[in-house]
């Protein structure tokens, strides 16, 4: 029961703090783009809240390490609480211009960060203690993740239209509250101990360990420069380019929504087929056709301007192929990292995939202010399909075989 409980408790967790963040990702640049009109200023809000958030991913590992996953994970979450509720606070004080409006969000980055990767960290110790393939378990985070973003992007539409996008964000802060609640609660202290390290060695020195397996492994090499490029155009089109296309299309924020929450919809049913046959699945394969549709496809037909229900049934066709990506990824993850440095490298993994995201916003309010719109979703559609086509062209992602779990 405990470990089903463990188990319940890191889905459920996953579902909140995800869908709390998909929410204030259309809520802030929805307010930026409003209130001000511009773009570029909508795209700087996201690198506010990204470049501090890759930072303290990357910095954060060993203390994950050290302290324990589960408790960097209740205290991130309890104190980005805290930090989200200021935006709505600031915005009925008339205080909130966006030069408050951007170091707020970079504190929410910088909290956000250490929980997302502690929750990551998590996941071996609890396929360990259920002894359950990492495919099947991973298979379940990406259906937690992909209905939060779900959720999150309904609800978003919603609360936005209803509240105003400030006032919205009261709901992202209590998702980081229940959130912190249910792995504190769910997840025992003794289930998930910070793993044995040697207790004379320096933090530098354990940042440096984990940077050196990550360099050393040529399949996490070759994934996290293809991640971070993608990654890149991702944010361009979540953060700018939708809103965008949304407002000159003459829709409402609910809209943004309902993209969003069509998309991540399917990716619901592709995730879950990935937990039940993930083990016997071409990971090569899947890998690459996925990232073909989850990309490249929804920017071509925005960019086409096609009618409302062609670009849902597309979405839900990229959703679904997308949703087979993060549990090939998390497996391939948790089976080339020493259980001992789960933390840090994973930490270091997922800053170095998102490095380049907090550019994305920037690099689409300059595109859509210099070209337009429709030139703006082809162009980035188009540079997203090249980068898609690298596991095709580099050998290195050939190396995607499973193995045995590395040894603590």
């Amino acid at each position: 029961m405990s470990i089903q409980r463990a188990f319940v408790a890191l889905a459920g967790a996953t579902v909140l703090s995800t869908s709390g963040t998909r929410l204030s990702a259309i809520a802030i640049p929805w307010l930026v783009l409003t209130t001000t009109g511009s773009p570029v200023l909508t795209g700087l809000a996201g690198f506010a809240e990204m470049a501090p958030y890759v930072v303290a991913k990357a910095l954060g590992g060993p203390l994950i390490d050290r302290i324990g996953a589960r408790r960097i994970a209740v205290w991130c979450d309890s104190l980005s609480m805290i930090a989200v509720a200021l935006v709505p606070l600031l915005y009925w004080a008339g205080l909130l211009s966006i030069w408050v409006l951007l170091p707020a969000v970079a504190l929410i980055g910088v909290l956000r960060a250490p929980s997302d990767a502690a929750k990551q960290a998590l996941v071996p110790t609890v396929a360990a203690l259920g002894k359950l393939p990492l495919e099947r378990v991973t298979g379940v985070m990406g259906a937690s993740d992909r209905l939060a973003g779900t959720l999150g992007a309904a609800a978003a539409g919603g609360l936005i239209a209803l509240l105003g996008p400030a006032p919205a964000l009261l709901a992202n802060a209590m998702a980081f509250l229940l959130s912190a609640l249910v792995v504190g609660i769910g997840i025992p202290a003794r289930q998930a101990p910070a793993q044995m390290r040697d207790l004379s060695t320096t933090y530098r020195t354990e940042l440096a360990e984990g940077w050196s397996v990550l360099r050393r492994d040529p399949v996490l090499r070759a994934l996290v420069v293809m991640i971070a490029i993608t990654n890149l155009f991702d944010q361009a089109y979540a953060t700018v380019l939708l809103p965008v296309w949304v407002r000159t299309s003459g829709l409402d924020v609910t809209w943004v929504g309902i993209f969003l929450a069509a998309f991540s919809g399917a990716s619901i049913i592709g995730a879950g087929i990935a937990a039940v046959l993930g083990e016997r699945m071409p990971r090569l394969a899947v890998y690459t056709i996925g990232f073909l549709f989850a990309g490249p496809m929804p920017m071509a037909i925005f960019a086409m301007d096609a009618a409302v229900p062609v670009l849902v049934a597309v979405l839900m066709v990229s959703g679904f192929a997308a949703g087979f990506l993060n549990p090939i990824l998390g497996a391939i993850l948790f089976e080339r990292i020493p259980a001992a440095m789960v933390g840090r490298v994973i930490a270091l993994f997922g800053a170095l995939a998102w490095a380049l995201m907090p550019f994305g916003g920037l690099y689409a309010g300059l595109l859509v202010d210099n070209f337009g719109i429709a030139i703006a979703l082809g162009t980035t559609g188009l540079l997203y399909l090249f980068a898609t086509l690298a596991p095709v062209a580099v050998p290195s992602f050939r190396q995607m075989r499973r193995k045995p779990l590395v040894a603590a």
